[in-house]
């Protein structure tokens, strides 16, 4: 019986390129990070990656299906949730904060 007789769909491999980049940020930021992935639509999905030292990256995938897939591949990154927790292990810099505010900042 082929997957699309029993409804099932077929695992989506990782992007490597997206894996080794997602292993590089967990490897330099602590050797565990949070991810949550971001639905962009017709864009992709973006795995926002936050270290265990506070910093933050992200990798762009073309899905979101993707996205979960690179989460389950690297080894340290654990799936999240913008929660409280996810919120508060973050740390934003007075530079990242000025390149947010754009203009205003200015």
């Amino acid at each position: 019986m082929t997957t699309q007789q029993t409804g099932e769909t077929a695992p989506t491999r990782p992007p490597k390129r997206a894996v080794a980049t997602a292993a590089e940020f967990v490897s330099r930021h602590g050797g565990s990070a949070r991810a949550v992935v971001e639905n962009l639509g017709k864009g992709g999905a973006r795995i926002v990656l936050i270290g265990q030292d506070g910093a933050l990256g992200d990798v762009l995938v073309p899905d979101p299906t993707s996205g979960e897939s690179v989460v389950e591949a690297v080894e340290g990154l654990e799936s999240g949730d913008w929660d409280s927790d996810t919120a508060a292990a973050l740390t934003i810099g007075p530079a990242h904060r000025r390149k947010m505010a754009g203009a205003r900042a200015r």
